[in-house]
């Protein structure tokens, strides 16, 4: 059961840092940074931050980047099992 409750908690944190990803980190690298999360939970906060940030800004432009540096780590698989 605790186990189960801190992957419930730690499901939850990654969801709400996906809502409000500024909230949490100053930058987007600092996602990859986090060693509190896998490269496919760094990659959904990733996603999410660069969704919200204005298209041509500079905070898009390093969320691309970061989001890039993770997907080439992942492979295909397990990038599928996060859009899933």
């Amino acid at each position: 059961m605790f186990e189960n409750g801190a992957f419930m908690s730690k499901r939850k944190l990654v969801e709400d840092m996906k809502l409000n990803p500024q909230r949490f980190y100053r930058a987007p690298t600092d996602v990859i940074r986090d060693r509190r999360f896998n490269d496919a939970e760094r990659l959904e906060i990733l996603e999410a931050w660069e969704g919200m940030a204005d298209d041509g800004s500079e905070e898009h432009r390093q969320a691309t980047d970061a989001r890039k540096e993770i997907q080439q780590k992942l492979t295909g698989t397990d990038i599928a099992a996060v859009k899933q």
